[in-house]
């Protein structure tokens, strides 16, 4: 049985810090491309960042350029989301998911930031920015 459980999250200032972790079980963790969604009440889930299975590549939305990073531990079965200089409009519940395909050589943000790419999803964790 796959599991993906983010924790981390909770209420921050703007500006402040956050950072979400995914561990996983089930899967053969380094098998599989890790992505970061988020789900603004009212809005659609919407990518924030992924990492390819080797680890060798990344991928951010525009808007998280620069304040986010996104890592991973094969051998632990994380992905880890560190989140800088939060904002407001940045409130959402937060997901981590998993993509099985194989990408080969080349991983393209495309292909990262679909969401019917991803086999399977965690419950979500809610990040709150306060103003």
């Amino acid at each position: 049985q796959v599991q993906l459980v983010e924790t981390g999250g909770g209420l921050v200032q703007a500006g402040g810090s956050l950072r979400l972790s995914c561990a996983t079980s089930g899967l053969t963790f380094r098998s599989y491309n890790m992505g970061w969604f988020r789900q603004a009440r009212g809005k659609e889930r919407e990518f924030v960042a992924a990492i390819k299975s080797n680890g060798e590549k990344t991928h951010f939305v525009d808007s998280v350029m620069g304040r986010f990073t996104i890592s991973r531990d094969n051998a632990k079965n994380t992905v880890t989301l560190q989140m800088n200089s939060l904002k407001p409009e940045e409130t959402a519940v937060y997901y981590c998911a998993a993509d099985k395909r194989y990408i080969g050589s080349t991983y393209s943000y495309a292909t990262a930031s679909f969401r019917g790419g991803y086999d399977y999803w965690g419950q979500g964790t809610q990040v709150t920015v306060s103003s």
